[in-house]
């Protein structure tokens, strides 16, 4: 699978992608930093990347429809530590393998899934 991390997702989560073989950028590989959410999501659109991110402008499907987009997750927990994201990440994996992703918007929580 192809992702995109945004610039606030810790780092260790393009490792833990990229030894699951998964091709992973990063904003910062592309230098993307800083730039504004619309550009983001636009750049996830044209490489047919998967984003994710801990942004919850990105959860607003007036502004991000996710059928336009090859798929959207974003981790929502009250610690946002990179322990607690790539544990986070790690858990969804799998699900990744049975679940179709594309057009859809993931809202990952430490106690469940949503799939919209």
């Amino acid at each position: 699978m192809k992702f995109k991390l945004d610039e606030n997702m810790p780092t260790l989560a393009a490792l833990v992608l990229r030894q699951k073989e998964h091709d992973v950028h990063t904003v910062f590989d592309e230098a993307l930093n800083g730039e504004p959410d619309e550009k983001i999501a636009e750049t996830c659109k044209r490489e047919c990347r998967i984003l994710l991110t801990l942004d919850t402008d990105f959860s607003d499907i007036r502004a991000y429809t996710p059928r336009k987009y090859a798929g959207i997750i974003l981790f929502r927990s009250h610690r946002q530590s990179e322990p607690q994201i790539v544990k986070l990440l790690e858990a969804i994996l799998p699900l990744l393998q049975t679940e179709p992703i594309n057009g859809s918007l993931w809202i990952i929580e430490p106690e469940r899934v949503r799939i919209r």
